[in-house]
């Protein structure tokens, strides 16, 4: 008989050593919460890292853990899959580790449909590095690098997943407990690459860049909440709607009483409204914007080499055998 774990099962004895403040707390809490609420299990749960202030994830959470180099991470956690795809594998990167120097791995990852869960920590900064602008900072971010504002055109964390042929994207806010909870929950479940974005405060060198959406007082008007087959609806008692603009093909937010028939139906399996959705300034889409079930590389895989299941060896007969060295 199985024992049910709690969320402190999932909590190691290591001291959890980031900024105080700093959004991963709340992201390390939402995870473990998450992990014991799919029933996950810590001997067949993986967490694999880059580099950046995302990668001490590992340590903190009691299951196997791989800190890998920089960028690497995906490629690492596609190998573990491929070994034993009865593992539950995590990958977790930040913007600068996944869509910079990691961003050819994660991009093959995604075309590839592995059965890995991606949690991007977005926080716009290298943030372990001291400030420096990343990949995702705005046009004009002010850094250590760009002293007089940077003139690269940001990465779009969702657009890249999609045009890489993502099968699911999902967007959360470190601090929305239930948001970020049902997210994690969401992204478990499916059977390939999960690909989530959480937006991720930097008290020290990005503060308040989500402001304009994460700040709880406005949050009603600011964020929309998507469910599959529910109406696009947000704003106070959910007075305001998404409706689709056939002449601009765009979104745009109208006032249901005017229009009650033309609010969108959030339907996931829609790649164009994703793309739509990704790119709303406001109110900004959260939840699962994308997703379309697809087979998974490694059952694919398997499918065509069945016999590379049949695991004949122990690990030490594979080490005693020729297909391994001694360097001295």
């Amino acid at each position: 008989m199985s024992v049910k774990l709690s969320a402190k099962d999932f909590a190691t004895s290591q001291e959890v050593r980031w900024c105080p403040g700093c959004g991963y707390y709340a992201i390390l809490k939402a995870v473990t919460a998450a992990l014991a609420d799919v029933g996950a299990k810590p001997e067949s749960t993986v967490f694999v890292s880059g580099i950046g202030c995302a990668s001490r994830f590992p340590y903190y959470v009691e299951t196997y853990g791989f800190h890998t180099i920089h960028g690497r991470a995906p490629a690492v956690a596609t190998g573990l899959k491929l070994a034993n795809p009865e593992l539950d594998v995590w990958v977790v990167t930040g913007d600068g580790d996944g869509l910079s120097i990691g961003g050819n791995h994660l991009l093959h990852t995604l075309r590839r449909n592995v059965g890995l869960k991606i949690l991007l920590f977005n926080n716009e900064i290298y943030g372990l590095t001291k400030g420096q602008y990343s990949p995702t900072s705005r046009a004009g971010t002010v850094s250590p690098s760009s002293p007089t504002g940077s003139v690269d055109t940001p990465v779009s964390p969702g657009q890249f997943a999609l045009g890489a042929g993502a099968k699911f994207f999902a967007r959360a806010i470190d601090t929305d407990k239930t948001g970020l909870g049902e997210v994690l929950r969401q992204a478990h479940a499916f059977d390939g690459t999960a690909f989530t974005e959480i937006f991720q405060n930097c008290i020290v060198y990005n503060e308040d860049v989500f402001a304009a959406f994460t700040d709880r007082k406005d949050a009603a008007n600011t964020q929309l909440h998507l469910s599959q087959g529910e109406p696009m609806l947000f704003g106070d008692d959910n007075s305001k709607g998404i409706r689709f603009n056939a002449e601009t093909f765009a979104l745009e937010v109208i006032d249901v009483n005017d229009s009650p028939g033309d609010v969108l139906v959030h339907d996931e399996t829609n790649a164009l409204v994703a793309r739509l959705l990704i790119d709303l300034q406001l109110p900004v889409a959260l939840g699962v914007i994308y997703r379309q079930p697809a087979e998974s590389y490694e059952h694919a895989f398997y499918a065509q080499h069945p016999s590379r299941m049949q695991r004949t060896k122990r690990v030490a007969e594979f080490i005693k055998g020729p297909n391994s060295w001694v360097v001295t």
